[in-house]
């Protein structure tokens, strides 16, 4: 008996790792069921699903499950959605080009989130200098990006996974205190571009109706979706 054709994401309503696999699903137009684990700012993912818990030792989503295969991690998740459909791809056809795109996923989720996560303890001292360092570190990185984007319009050239995980870890740095701004237009409109594409609208959308439901605060960007 062969694999079957759909699979099954656990992820959750604010998860940007799992957010990041169920946008390159949809760009690749596969077909899964999408299981959204329970979350809520105060007990968190808790108690967490019984399937994630089994198949990650970590505890936490994105979580893939095809047929006897069980994955997690975005990063691993989106390895073998690139091989489970090639087309179309979203990693550079040239060896180069692609180790390129490869690492700057990297540098999105290790040089710059660890950034945001650190605003997330800050909330209530932004204008302290741990935030203020915190956020000087981001915009530095934000103009790395900008200057990516001379001559092209997205990260690696074509549309790639490192842009679904920057524009997702962007995300997160707006809603903690990082926004983009005026300093980096081209970066702007890199997010533009990919807030309208139909596979990030059908994932931000929901987002930010539950952050509007559970009374924070969603960015100008994400508002209307």
């Amino acid at each position: 008996m062969g694999t079957p054709t759909r699979f099954t994401l656990y992820s959750g309503p604010l998860s940007m790792f799992g957010a990041k696999a169920q946008i390159a699903a949809l760009e690749k137009g596969l077909d899964f069921e999408l299981v959204l684990v329970p979350f809520d700012f105060h007990a968190l993912y808790t108690p967490k699903h019984p399937e994630v818990l089994r198949i990650n030792p970590k505890a936490q989503v994105p979580v893939l499950v095809h047929g006897d295969l069980e994955l997690f991690d975005s990063t691993q998740i989106f390895e073998y959605l690139e091989d489970l459909q090639p087309s179309p791809p979203l990693w550079p056809r040239e060896t180069a080009e692609r180790a390129r795109a490869r690492l700057l996923e990297h540098q999105s989720d290790e040089v710059y989130f660890p950034h945001v996560v650190r605003l997330m303890g800050l909330q209530d001292k932004l204008g302290e200098e741990p935030a203020v360092a915190a956020i000087a570190a981001a915009r530095r990185y934000y103009a790395k990006m900008e200057s990516l984007l001379q001559g092209r319009e997205f990260l690696a050239g074509p549309l790639t996974f490192a842009d679904i995980a920057f524009y997702m870890a962007a995300l997160f740095g707006e809603r903690q205190g990082a926004p983009l701004t005026h300093e980096t237009p081209r970066l702007l409109q890199w997010r533009e571009r990919m807030t309208q594409r139909p596979a990030v609208r059908a994932v931000v959308g929901p987002m930010a109706a539950w952050l509007a439901n559970a009374g924070r605060p969603v960015p100008a960007f994400m508002q209307g979706l």
